[in-house]
């Protein structure tokens, strides 16, 4: 049950991974789709739906969706397709045995988030001060933006934490950025601001801000520049826990995976809309330039 922006591209990459192992939709495989489209309340129902339909396995991303599936099923196997940090969400009890009927994928989204903002220390050194944008209502946040501050100082950054828990936090946080003289703002990922991306990016350029987030869609829509993991493998990836729970595996027995593939993208389209010199060191490292 995807919420991010493109979910029908990391769907569709499922399926190819599926099919890499034998599996055809509409042949030997049935595929039930959900998507909340960023509605996190509709997760608990969505999830409930696809209990009723006596599904195999459930695929699911992000902290919120994977506790509505856990929430409304004990049994039937979940696997998880991405989420930051599955241990420190509470979601699984360790990654070499996960427990319960879950397995899966993770990444840490602290490390990313962390990385990130030393990246946008990299490309702009005369940065002092760092607006951070991020959900509190996501559990998993408190040890993120505990590494972040770690980070920050060691950067010697001062950073000032906005909030937002919704889409229509977004105007007032960007003006309090403006507002407060931010040139420069860190995104943390989360289901929510992933699945708003273009939005958040069209208010940076609005307000003529340097930004960095830890996910890969952030660059896509509009943003500055993002360094994170590269999700539409991870969603591929996932193909082989179904595949090996369908055979007979045991999915709490099965060690999570963390992802080993991370992109730093650059939008260069961006930087020149913003009036801002991104450092040559950043261009030459990074996987993908948008221009």
């Amino acid at each position: 049950m995807p919420s991010a922006i493109d979910y029908a591209v990391r769907t569709d990459a499922l399926r190819t991974g599926l099919m890499d192992l034998g599996y055809v939709e509409g042949k030997n495989t049935l595929i039930e789709f959900r998507s909340a489209e960023g509605k996190f309340d509709r997760l608990p129902e969505l999830a409930a739906d696809l209990v009723r339909q006596d599904v195999d396995v459930i695929v699911v991303a992000g902290t919120p969706a994977i506790r509505a599936t856990r929430q409304a099923t004990g049994t039937i196997p979940i696997v998880i397709a991405a989420v930051g940090d599955a241990v420190a969400g509470g979601l699984v009890a360790n990654l070499s045995r996960p427990g319960g009927n879950i397995t899966g994928s993770t990444y840490f989204a602290r490390e990313l988030a962390t990385k990130q903002l030393e990246l946008l220390k990299e490309a702009f050194p005369q940065v002092t001060r760092v607006a951070v944008i991020f959900n509190p209502s996501n559990p998993a946040m408190g040890p993120t933006l505990q590494a972040v501050e770690l980070s920050a100082r060691s950067l010697k950054l001062e950073l000032e934490q906005f909030p937002v828990r919704e889409p229509p936090d977004f105007d007032d946080a960007f003006a309090a950025i403006a507002k407060n003289r931010h040139r420069t703002a860190l995104i943390i990922d989360d289901p929510i601001l992933i699945s708003n991306a273009r939005a958040l990016a069209e208010l940076a350029v609005k307000h003529r801000l340097a930004t960095g987030a830890n996910f890969v869609e952030y660059a896509e829509a509009g943003g500055l520049m993002s360094y994170g993991v590269n999700l539409i493998a991870m969603w591929r990836r996932a193909a082989v826990f179904v595949d090996a729970i369908l055979k007979g595996a045991n999915p709490g027995e099965i060690a999570v995976e963390r992802a080993t593939r991370f992109d730093l993208v650059v939008n260069r389209k961006t930087a020149e809309a913003i009036g801002v010199s991104i450092a040559p060191s950043i261009l030459l490292r990074a996987h993908r330039v948008i221009d």
